[in-house]
């Protein structure tokens, strides 16, 4: 019984990356293997475990959400990652994007908000065998000056604009992707990009997060 649930999890995360993820034009093969690698299912409350390869956001207590599996995939192609590339999380929530973008190879600092859903990622990404994150409890928006520079800043939240403590711990060439809510209501997936003293800005469609918070965020 256990190896048919099993091989029935597969078909679906199978179909989830044919339907909902390449079907939509992500087409960048170290994504793609990554989702076909990470199970979702082990990152969600068991009330919600059924649906695991929905293409839409379930909740995870405390007011969060975990991200459709598009956008966490979309957010890993704009982001650039590489293996070895240094990855800063925002928003660790049940722990899911962060075992995606570690499963590309990168090492992956995350940061969340909430105590308790930390504590929960953390339990999730060791019981699936992930090693290369590393989680911490506190202010995302601050980063993580220690553990900078990062190659890439991730965000699962969205905030006002982009946090400045981000550009300071962004690596030359370093990517962000966030959602920004510049009115109530309306949202838009962007990616800056640090060139130097400068940045430059991609516009990469309109989205729908749960706020950021913390000292640059929403609330």
């Amino acid at each position: 019984m256990g190896d048919r649930a099993g091989q029935d999890r597969a078909d679906e995360r199978q179909a989830m990356l044919e339907w909902h993820i390449r079907a939509r034009g992500i087409a960048d093969p170290r994504v793609l293997d990554a989702m076909a690698a990470v199970p979702r299912e082990r990152f969600l409350p068991p009330s919600v475990a059924a649906d695991a390869y929905a293409d839409s956001p379930l909740p995870i207590g405390h007011g969060q959400t975990i991200s459709q599996p598009y956008i966490v995939a979309l957010t890993a192609e704009a982001g650039l990652l590489k293996p070895g590339d240094r990855v800063l999380d925002v928003g660790t929530g049940s722990g899911y994007a962060a075992a995606v973008y570690a499963a590309i190879g990168a090492e992956v600092w995350s940061v969340e908000f909430v105590p308790e859903l930390a504590e929960q990622a953390r339990a999730a990404l060791a019981a699936a065998g992930v090693r290369n994150v590393h989680v911490v409890t506190g202010d995302g928006t601050l980063g993580l000056r220690d553990h900078a520079p990062f190659d890439a800043i991730l965000a699962a939240a969205a905030g006002p604009d982009i946090p400045a403590p981000w550009i300071d711990q962004l690596a030359e060439g370093g990517r962000i992707v966030m959602p920004l809510e510049r009115n109530p209501g309306w949202q838009q997936l962007v990616r800056v990009t640090r060139r130097g003293d400068d940045t430059e800005l991609d516009d990469l469609g309109a989205v729908r997060f749960v706020p950021l918070r913390g000292e640059h965020g929403l609330r």
